[in-house]
């Protein structure tokens, strides 16, 4: 069965008829809101956070421009440009609509000798030319083999090039997109409806992972799409105060949200969203986080800030277990026990076992 939906956060979004969301200026608290009269309340309840949460997205688009359409897409039109052996998988370049006279390009890796329905991963990749290519297995980045290496572990996997990477040279500006971030969202939405399509996908056990530029998409992708069940983020995100001691310009350049300079001025402080209020957005969803202890792109108390404020919507819906960091001894980079953790946590939360 095809599942193509709008999600629950896009419903919010839609539902509040272009009225302006609050500024939250405190975005460490996320147990209050803001209501149309300015007066603030505790969030004690989960509907009183799913008005937070609503605000939270609402904040995000300001920043990100709105996403695709998810309103009269075309037909995914798989076409299958090459199919490699690996061995105990099939490595599968396709390119497949994104929406009307747009082809994305993605290898689909889909293990041999599949006999009932498994969980399949997105997996996003990092900023790096080859753009797909690299998390399944090209080039000799090791620690960056993602998708292979759990193609190897039983799942379907699907790594789709991010907008300016890979073979994918669209310009999101020229479309209409006011970010490439959008862009992706959309994009990788789509991925999670061709995973669905497919007769050997769980449909309902889809997990994302990513590093760095994938890690944060991972997040972004969560955060409006609640078909994602696990998310697996590695050195994709710091506070943003926190971030190159709050000089936001790295997030401002147009493979992200160029109005982060153009309207915010690239100070965090009058930036209507943080990632401490994304994280909390994935509640009471699974995220594994690898945090390094040296990442000199995403400083690592920044990300302890953001865990510590998502732990509190967390601890709402009673599933604080389902948050997980880890802080390994290394620079910018996802090493091997780690992966392995990471993955441990997907096999538990997708209820998978390579048999």
């Amino acid at each position: 069965m095809f599942y193509l939906f709008l999600s629950l956060s896009c419903l919010l979004i839609q539902q509040n008829n272009g009225i302006q969301p609050p500024f939250y200026k405190d975005k460490s608290d996320l147990l209050y809101y803001i209501d149309n009269s300015e007066n603030i309340h505790k969030v004690n309840t989960l509907e009183e956070w799913s008005i937070r949460k609503k605000h939270i997205l609402q904040n995000m688009l300001l920043v990100m421009g709105q996403l695709p359409s998810r309103i009269q897409l075309p037909p995914l039109d798989i076409k299958y440009e090459t199919t490699e052996d690996m061995g105990t998988y099939w490595r599968k370049k396709i390119w497949f609509n994104a929406e009307e006279n747009d082809r994305l390009p993605a290898y689909l890796l889909v293990p041999k000798n599949i006999k009932e329905k498994r969980p399949a991963i997105i997996c996003l990749h990092q900023t790096i030319d080859i753009g797909k290519g690299s998390p399944v297995g090209i080039g000799d980045h090791k620690n960056r083999h993602l998708a292979k290496e759990l193609a190897e572990r039983g799942y379907i996997v699907l790594a789709p090039d991010y907008p300016g990477f890979g073979e994918y040279k669209i310009d999101v500006y020229a479309m209409g997109y006011a970010s490439a971030t959008a862009k992706g969202i959309g994009n990788h939405q789509r991925c999670i409806d061709l995973l669905q399509s497919l007769d050997e996908v769980e449909p309902t056990k889809i997990g994302a992972i990513g590093h760095s530029l994938g890690g944060h998409n991972t997040l972004f992708l969560g955060a409006f799409d609640n078909r994602v069940k696990v998310m697996i983020t590695s050195c994709g995100f710091t506070s943003m105060k926190k971030y190159y001691g709050g000089d936001l310009k790295g997030w401002s350049h147009k493979g992200y949200m160029p109005l982060i300079q153009e309207k915010y001025q690239t100070n965090p402080d009058l930036l209507p969203f943080d990632f401490t209020e994304i994280l909390g957005l994935l509640a009471p969803r699974p995220v594994f986080i690898n945090a390094p202890l040296h990442d000199d792109n995403f400083e690592v108390s920044g990300v302890d800030d953001c865990v510590n404020a998502a732990k509190k919507v967390y601890e709402l819906y009673k599933s604080e277990r389902n948050l997980k960091v880890v802080h390994p001894d290394c620079g910018h980079d996802f090493p091997p026990e780690i992966r392995e953790e990471a993955y441990r946590f997907l096999d538990k939360h997708l209820n998978w076992t390579l048999k």
